[in-house]
């Protein structure tokens, strides 16, 4: 049965990770498998990756094949540099102790890699940081700066409204145009009275004049009712 090394995807939409298993070449890739290896999770810096070494070591020296990502991965574990070691000490090539000797240099030569980068990945993330910060600070000065001159405008314009609007609100308070012409007019109509002296001469004239003519029409009355009068007491003297 070939088998291959590869990934099984797991995590939630956006956040995967990834499972390494040898599996049956023909089952599909979230499917059944023979044996976990490891995991690796590609979303933190440097990736995390967690591996049995001596399992997979024992797989890819019994020929199963890798995908490109598998692969990746087993080299940078070093999986496969000893596998090569292993081969050349089965060959006679090279002892064990050389093997052994040449795998822990280069692992340690990794290690200091990996340390190297993981030191570099978190110097650039404070950098990165820090000049996030000093940015957003530089924004928000900025935008403070504009909303206090805009503000200062508008203190500015409202002053000089105030200046310009001060004279007209205050003319009509001190001088009071209306009060004075209200008040004027009404004081001189009833000073003079034109209207009632108007009327009080003629009616007391008239009243004059109607008064004399009553009296002379009773004096010229008078003297024609007195005469009969006189007239009866001459003819009642006759009589007696």
């Amino acid at each position: 049965m070939p088998t291959k090394i590869r990934l099984q995807r797991r995590g939630k939409k956006a956040a995967p990770f990834y499972h390494l298993v040898v599996a049956d070449s023909r089952a599909p890739r979230d499917g059944k498998f023979i044996e976990k290896l490891g995991i690796y999770n590609p979303l933190t810096r440097p990736a995390t990756i967690e591996l049995n070494f001596d399992r997979a070591l024992y797989w890819v020296s019994t020929g199963a094949q890798s995908s490109d990502t598998a692969r990746a991965i087993l080299s940078y574990k070093g999986v496969l540099f000893k596998n090569h070691l292993q081969i050349g000490v089965n060959k006679g090539a090279i002892t064990q102790e050389q093997a052994d000797a040449k795998f822990e240099k280069w692992l340690s030569e990794k290690q200091a890699g990996i340390e190297k980068d993981r030191l570099s990945f978190e110097n650039e993330t404070k950098d990165d940081l820090k000049n996030r910060l000093e940015a957003e600070k530089k924004v928000r000065e900025d935008r403070d700066k504009i909303i206090a001159a805009k503000l200062k405008a508008e203190i500015k314009g409202e002053e000089e409204a105030v200046e310009e609007t001060a004279p007209v609100d205050e003319a009509p308070v001190d001088e009071a145009p209306v009060v004075e012409v209200k008040e004027e007019p009404v004081a001189e109509v009833k000073e003079e009275a034109p209207v009632e002296e108007a009327k009080e001469e003629p009616v007391a004239e008239v009243k004059e004049e109607v008064v004399e003519e009553v009296k002379e029409e009773a004096k010229e009355e008078a003297p024609a009712e007195e005469e009969p009068k006189e007239e009866d007491n001459t003819e009642e003297k006759k009589e007696d």
